[in-house]
């Protein structure tokens, strides 16, 4: 896959979750359509979503409880009115949350599974396109509708705490479950069935219109997830389900204790005994569904840092090997000449061999300009030290701060040497300045998060590592650019043949 497939462009993060609506989460519905036509308005050719899975604890798209699932949160209800199967007072009867510009997760725990049940209840089964959908991608649903029939009926427990011959899939008691539980489990099909016709449309709509979506794809999955039960000899487990490490993330200057992530470790011998199979079903599935895919954590493939779980912070952890270009290679057959982005900067511990992997992969590579200005002027981050165009350059990620947030506290000392690079002369102007800078460098991708191209503090903040309860919430209220702020981004996007 080489540079020259990728189109040199501009595009704009934003979780589908963000988007604004009245039912107390963004949706596959209007309000997406009506974002792509505003991509199109600014001239952008990308839009780069987060991990749509279906979320759990914590509520982190990056700890789904599927690797292939989408998440039923993101369904369009008002479409669901529009086939007949719900009514607008019936959605109107329950509590979506009072504030617009934060989801309540537990409001949606609470209300979203409810109102998609009254929907499936007035479901034609024998619908074709449904039935065709369950036979097309069995190999992932019928454990996934099991696990999420299974939750449900352990009040949601962990499936570390399920019944010893369920915890174990023992073929007699699953055999039992499936008869038991055969309504619940085609609801969670129905979910899923709903969730994907929904966004192939929007799917087809931007690719229509010019816009290409890109897809993140995290690295582990959730240790509550139908991956790990389903699949238990694929990951480090003991014989109850548990593990003894962790991933983790070692203590660096943005986190001083570092970070434990709580995703159970692949087994990767395991793994590639059977060529990556399940790796090769996943990625040829995020394939289907996105026209780029970003790859979380690509430090992973080289080595990973663990800790004992349970342990409350990041020290005394160890690291494991990855499986390298073997993997690699693996999501190369499995997504043909799609275009990847690496995301290779996530640790702030250089990793030795990293940089070697990327190259031999010919994935893009990913630089952010936040990271750009410690007075190094060799800083990797920095434009003029890019080697090549096959990048993708972001001005801050969902992990960082905002950009008006993180130069809030910086000393003019500090900003010195920032001031002089983007030739601007006040903190008010980083904003803009950072941006332009991201669409001048000859990074093929440019992408800037939503919260920094409306000027946004903290508040707006996606999400703060490390710290659990208020993350992944922030959404996009009903006011949108002015006219001035879309005539410049357009016009940065002519100027720098974005």
């Amino acid at each position: 896959m080489g540079a020259q497939n990728i189109t040199r462009g501009s595009g704009i993060l934003l979780a589908v979750s963000s988007l604004p609506s009245p039912y107390g989460i963004g949706t596959l519905g209007k309000a997406a359509f009506r974002f792509v036509d505003l991509l199109v308005d600014l001239k952008q050719k990308y839009w780069q979503v987060l991990p749509m899975g279906p979320t759990s604890y914590g509520d982190s798209p990056y700890q789904a409880m599927s690797a292939f699932a989408g998440n039923p949160y993101l369904i369009d209800l008002d479409e669901l009115v529009e086939e007949h199967l719900l009514t607008a007072e019936e959605i109107h009867c329950y509590n979506w949350g009072t504030d617009e510009s934060a989801i309540d997760y537990a409001v949606m725990f609470e209300n979203r599974i409810h109102i998609l049940k009254k929907a499936y209840e007035r479901f034609n089964q024998e619908d074709a396109g449904f039935v065709s959908f369950l036979e097309r991608n069995q190999d992932w649903l019928e454990d996934y509708m099991l696990f999420m029939a299974l939750k449900e009926q352990h009040e949601n427990k962990c499936w570390q705490e399920w019944p010893e011959e369920i915890k174990k899939k023992q073929p007699v008691a699953l055999a039992k479950c499936r008869k038991v539980l055969y309504n619940d489990i085609r609801f969670w099909g129905f979910c899923q069935y709903k969730f994907y016709e929904q966004w192939s449309k929007l799917r087809e709509y931007a690719n229509s219109r010019g816009v290409q979506l890109i897809g993140d794809v995290p690295f582990y999955v959730g240790l509550d997830s139908a991956d790990t039960w389903a699949h238990s000899e694929l990951f480090q487990l003991d014989a109850d389900g548990n593990p003894t490490y962790v991933a983790a993330a070692v203590p660096d200057k943005f986190s001083e204790t570092g970070q434990v992530w709580g995703n159970p470790l692949y087994d990767w011998t395991q793994m590639e005994n059977d060529g990556f199979a399940w790796w090769r079903r996943r990625m040829e599935c995020c394939a289907e569904n996105f026209d780029l895919l970003r790859i979380d954590h690509f430090n992973g493939f080289v080595k990973s840092y663990m800790v004992p779980w349970g342990a409350e912070n990041a020290f005394g952890g160890k690291w494991q090997k990855g499986p390298g270009k073997k993997l690699v290679d693996a999501i190369r057959m499995a997504v043909g000449d799609k275009g990847l982005i690496a995301d290779d900067y996530g640790c702030k511990v250089l990793i030795p061999g990293v940089k070697k992997l990327l190259s031999k992969s010919e994935w893009m590579g990913t630089k952010v300009l936040m990271f750009a200005f410690d007075g190094d002027t060799a800083n990797e981050h920095l434009p003029h030290n890019y080697a090549d165009r096959h990048l993708t350059v972001y001005a801050g990620t969902h992990d960082n701060e905002t950009i008006v947030g993180y130069f809030r506290e910086k000393t003019e000392y500090e900003l010195a040497y920032l001031y002089e690079y983007l030739n601007i002369d006040s903190q008010e102007e980083i904003p803009d300045a950072l941006i332009r800078c991201a669409y001048a460098s000859i990074a093929d991708i440019a992408i800037i998060q939503m919260q920094d191209v409306l000027k946004l503090g903290n508040e707006a903040r996606m999400n703060a590592p490390a710290t659990v309860g208020y993350n992944w919430r922030w959404r996009l209220n009903k006011e949108q650019l002015d006219e001035s702020r879309r005539a410049w981004i357009r016009n940065l996007a002519a100027v720098y043949r974005r």
